[in-house]
């Protein structure tokens, strides 16, 4: 895409980062001109030195208008919508289908941030217009048709970017929140690594060079305090094993939070928890942590739940998860990304199985094998992290 075409940064599509959507917006438009042709060619009343000039001059301006509404900085978005409505207002008189510049202008204010503010400018392009179809003597319910249809058409437009909006800034708050979660990963690990070692290593310097001086005076005493270095090196190896196993587990942990934030946000009640001694391999914990994300993004945009929860199990030889939520059900088994989440899991060994009747919610079981020693630390009565959100329920 040329530097022309290229979205300013605080234009509408650098907010969302969607150039998908304008290319989506140029095919419209290029529909939308060759109407503003094929209409009064349709027309046998119409004179074609009267609306061609007109309307082929208006053409370019028009795209050029609507393209600057997505790419221009938003503090310029009024401007260049007030642009198409003047557009429409002049070529009305000489070809009668330029009347959609004015609902297209109409829409284009929908993109305002505030609700108030685009039916206010909405109000404000009423009155000219009216004017204008007055002295064409348009009909009144003609009028109150081009009314409707910018009101209905605009409102869709005004829904849909709010929701961008809101998943743009859902996206944000994610990605803040699993840097701050790595972060305070990382100075955890850092501050325990140096209480645990810095006081351990200052013990076994002085009680090796003590057992060093008593070692021709008093022979025992220089092996028991041998031994003592022993125990303190033992528990400190115990103790940093421990510190890296929480390291290890933060992927299946910083996803569980950013759970808990994205359904908060859509007002769902939810509740996590995680074995806080399970050791899962980081071959099987990252793609564990995008299947989780994968089930929770499909509770966020389809499930209309009001709560939903996340259960970790240990069995006999393996890890089960299952996402729970009390919504609309009808979850395909081939959409909503189940399809990648299952060839996530089958390269991990392990099944995928969905219960999701309709209007009785879903329910999404994921059966991992783990190897002994996980399980056989994971088996232990561990405590458990959990996040709740019950403000929603």
């Amino acid at each position: 895409m040329s530097s022309w075409f290229k979205p300013h940064p605080d234009s509408l599509l650098g907010k969302l980062g969607s150039p998908s959507y304008l290319r989506w917006e140029a095919m419209a438009n290029l529909v939308w001109v060759a109407a503003l042709l094929i209409g009064p060619m349709a027309d046998p009343r119409a004179v074609w030195t009267r609306w061609l000039i007109p309307t082929l001059i208006s053409a370019p301006l028009y795209l050029y208008f609507h393209l600057k509404v997505y790419t221009a900085p938003y503090r310029q978005l009024p401007w260049y919508a007030t642009g198409i409505a003047v557009l429409g207002l002049i070529v009305w008189p000489f070809n009668g289908v330029a009347i959609g510049y004015v609902v297209s202008a109409a829409m284009c204010f929908a993109y305002l941030s505030s609700l108030r503010r685009w039916l206010t400018a909405l109000a404000i392009l009423v009155v000219p217009t009216a004017i204008v179809a007055y002295e064409l003597h348009v009909s009144p319910w003609v009028m109150l048709l081009i009314v409707f249809v910018s009101l209905t058409s605009g409102f869709g437009h005004f829904l849909r970017m709010n929701n961008h909006r809101k998943d743009a800034a859902l996206r944000l708050s994610q990605e803040e929140v699993r840097r701050l979660a790595t972060l305070a990963e990382r100075e955890r690990i850092g501050r325990d690594l140096h209480d645990l070692l810095g006081h351990t290593l200052s013990l076994v310097a002085l009680k090796s060079e003590l057992a060093r001086k008593l070692a021709l005076i008093d022979p025992e005493r220089a092996q028991r305090e041998m031994e003592e270095v022993e125990r303190v090196a033992r528990h400190a190896l115990a103790e940093v094993r421990t510190a890296v196993t929480g390291m290890r587990r933060g992927d299946l942990a910083a996803e569980l939070v950013s759970a808990r934030l994205m359904l908060e946000a859509s007002g769902v009640g939810f509740h996590g928890a995680f074995p806080c001694d399970t050791q899962l391999p980081a071959q099987v914990e990252a793609p564990l942590a995008l299947v989780l994300r994968e089930a929770v993004t499909n509770i966020h945009r389809h499930a209309k739940a009001n709560a939903a929860r996340v259960d970790f199990t240990i069995e006999k030889h393996g890890l089960r998860m299952q996402v729970t939520d009390d919504g609309c059900g009808g979850l395909s088994v081939h959409g909503n990304g189940v399809s990648g989440m299952r060839e996530r899991v089958r390269a991990l060994g392990g099944s995928l199985q969905i219960d999701s009747p309709l209007r009785h919610g879903t329910v999404l079981t994921v059966q991992v094998p783990l190897g002994k020693e996980q399980v056989a630390v994971a088996a232990s009565d561990a405590p458990a992290i959990e996040l709740n959100n019950r403000s929603a329920a």
